[in-house]
């Protein structure tokens, strides 16, 4: 092995650990949207939407309000913290050239929901089939999972890509 290649294969080393490193940072920030989806879920379920919904309707008003409410949670957090680099990066590019722009909050925001739309689908049409199975709340944190990792790919590759 030359030098040249044992600096390539540590550098690519590297570069993944960053990104294992990202995706766990993707997965706290998930995690505390979790968290914010089942307490706006149980509370609209529950109390909000009780008279639309009923004690052992569907949680459609209600699971639609917790991943809206969810969604803006982890944005939030994955813009400030989880691709953080990112986002400084552009800022500093779009003083130096002003033909690179970084991304307006809103724009940024628009690409995030539709980079997400296909997890927030996967997720509602998933909480929905499987609450025919088992409890709605566990149904959700099921859906949940399974859509966090095409929710990370798209915003990794989209959203937040490197400039």
């Amino acid at each position: 092995m030359s030098a040249a290649s044992g600096w390539q294969a540590r550098a690519l080393h590297t570069v993944a650990g960053l990104t294992r490193f990202r995706y766990l940072k993707f997965g706290l920030v998930g995690a505390s949207g979790t968290v914010v989806n089942i307490a706006v879920l149980y509370l609209c379920h529950e109390y909000l939407f009780q008279s639309i919904e009923g004690p052992q309707g569907k949680p459609w008003a209600s699971l639609a309000v917790a991943i809206a409410v969810a969604t803006a949670n982890n944005f939030t957090w994955n813009r400030l913290w989880t691709w953080a680099d990112r986002v400084q990066a552009q800022r500093e590019a779009s003083v130096v050239s002003e033909d690179v722009r970084a991304p307006h909050l809103g724009v940024q925001l628009l690409k995030y929901a539709l980079a997400s739309w296909f997890g927030i689908a996967l997720q509602y049409a998933l909480t929905l089939w499987l609450a025919h199975l088992m409890h709605y709340m566990l149904a959700n944190v099921i859906a949940i999972v399974i859509a966090s990792v095409s929710n990370f790919l798209a915003n990794d590759r989209w959203t937040f890509r490197k400039s």
